[in-house]
This record gives structure tokens, sequence and C-alpha cells, in this order.
């Protein structure tokens, strides 16, 4: 969804619409990434595994939040981006949660 978004917004968006469009791709794709990356984390915890579910749900949540905004007008769902980054910040927080007691575990 991430490349299908960024590529509408750089090849046929309007200019409107483009950055929503651009900032919901760019933000998806980096917590896709991240969703990946905690999905082969060696030795991972649970608190991992969170962090990359929290991640692939908020990236997504968060561009299609955008996405109706621009496309479609749905103003409305200027309530539900907000989850989608909440989310994604819970990922971060919980993958340096998890590195930290990795570490300390390991001191």
């Amino acid at each position: 969804m991430a490349v299908l978004v960024g590529a509408f917004a750089a090849h046929g968006a309007g200019p409107g619409v483009k950055t929503l469009l651009t900032t919901g791709a760019q933000y998806q794709m980096v917590h896709a990434v991240l969703a990946v990356v905690c999905s082969i984390w060696p030795g991972r915890s649970s608190l991992v595994s969170i962090a990359g579910w929290l991640a692939a749900v908020g990236g997504l949540v968060f561009c299609l939040s955008l996405s109706l905004i621009a496309l479609l007008s749905l103003g409305a769902m200027g309530i539900v981006a907000p989850i989608g980054g909440l989310l994604m910040i819970a990922a971060w927080l919980s993958l340096a949660i998890a590195a930290f007691r990795t570490t300390s575990a390991s001191a």
C-alpha cells in the first residue's frame, strides 16, 4: 500500500493532496520495515513481537486515514490519524524497552 500511495502521490496526485499522501506513504514504509525487523529479531521477546504488530497496524491506520482525507475529503478521518500515530509511537517505545531489558539482562 505504501508503494502504491507513494507512486500516486508522485505521479498522479494534485498539489493539494500530494503532501498528505507522501507523508502517509513514508510513515507506512518505515513502519513496515520496522515490523519486518521485529519479526526476524534474534531471540525476540513477546515485547518485540508486540512492537512489530504495533508498527504494522499503526502505519496502516495512519496511511489509510491520511489517504482517505486526501482522496475522499473525509475530514472525519483526522480523528483516526492520531490513533495510528500513537500506535507507531508505542511500537518504538516497546522496542526501546525490549532493547533495554536485553542490555540489562546481559550486563
